[in-house]
């Protein structure tokens, strides 16, 4: 898709961001992220600029988004090369900044939101990874988490991008 794009194969950029989600009663891993006041887990997502997944990582919704980062961003160290910048908002920064600087090739520069603008603004680069949040909860089996173990969940949002592509090829191709 990105090579139909007029794009590298490989990215070279990326953005992280985190989203909570409710659970059923299914069981498994769960937590509350008092932030948002949902109970249930919390989908990490480390996403190229066109918005499609390179990294994801699903955990309790307990987990601070610093903290998850951590092994989003240890997983896209090993699995993506060309990663060069990875953008992220302002819950991201502090010490993670610093920790990223020391042992990857790649910087992790924040987005920072404006605070003389009031009401909701499109923030640059972030954007993107909030668009496939709304792609991945457009499907009706990802609207809420079902699955007992945290893995399938991943692998939900893996087939969900995957039919998306699938359906963007085909009508690409003449």
């Amino acid at each position: 898709m990105r090579v139909k794009e007029g794009r590298e194969p490989q990215p070279s950029a990326g953005i992280i961001d985190s989203q909570s989600v409710k659970t059923t009663e299914a069981g498994g891993v769960r937590g509350y992220d008092a932030g948002k006041k949902v109970n249930g887990r919390k989908h990490h997502l480390l996403v190229d600029t066109l918005g499609f997944p390179i990294v994801v990582k699903v955990q309790a919704a307990n987990v601070q988004d610093r903290d998850g980062a951590v092994e989003v961003l240890a997983t896209a160290e090993n699995k993506c090369s060309t990663l060069k910048l990875v953008w992220a908002d302002g819950g991201y920064s502090g010490k993670l900044v610093e920790w990223v600087d020391e042992l990857f090739d790649f910087k992790l520069e924040i987005v920072k939101r404006t605070d003389n603008i009031k009401g909701f603004k499109v923030q640059p680069r972030r954007w993107v990874v909030e668009r496939t949040h709304a792609w991945i909860g457009r499907n009706r089996r990802m609207s809420k988490e079902y699955e007992r173990l945290p893995q399938h969940s991943e692998a939900n949002i893996h087939l969900t991008m995957i039919r998306l592509v699938f359906k963007r090829l085909c009508k690409l191709s003449p």
